[in-house]
């Protein structure tokens, strides 16, 4: 099965996404992750104004199969969350590299993010 991966978003080994807009990185979850989670029931996110380190566990996605930790690829502080997905976490299977977005961060791209080639290379 080929997975959505658009060419203008950077990626992690842990199935995030990162949308660099310059004054803040808006972070989301992989086609791919969405996939292996199954149907999305309820997420939890950080809060606007949370200090946030690399590599931390920040939100929670819950899924007919599982429970499941997001990582913030950046240290940094949160400057927005999705309000519309804590209402429609199905956003998360339909849309997530739009409407499904997570949260926003004021970060740097971290070094070890992955261009889009990369990350299919990745997950076949």
């Amino acid at each position: 099965m080929t997975h959505e991966t658009p060419d203008d978003l950077l990626y992690t080994d842990s199935h995030e996404w990162i949308d660099d807009r310059e004054d803040t990185l808006r972070i989301g979850i992989t086609d791919f992750a969405q996939d292996e989670l199954g149907d999305v029931v309820f997420v939890e996110l950080p809060s606007e104004g949370d200090s946030l380190e690399s590599g931390a566990a920040c939100a929670v996605v819950e899924s007919i199969k599982a429970v499941s930790d997001i990582y913030t690829p950046v240290s940094g502080t949160v400057t927005a969350t999705n309000e519309a997905i804590l209402d429609q976490p199905e956003l998360l299977n339909t849309d997530p590299y739009g409407d499904g977005w997570l949260f926003e961060i004021d970060g740097q791209v971290p070094d070890d993010a992955l261009d889009a080639d990369d990350y299919c290379e990745q997950i076949e």
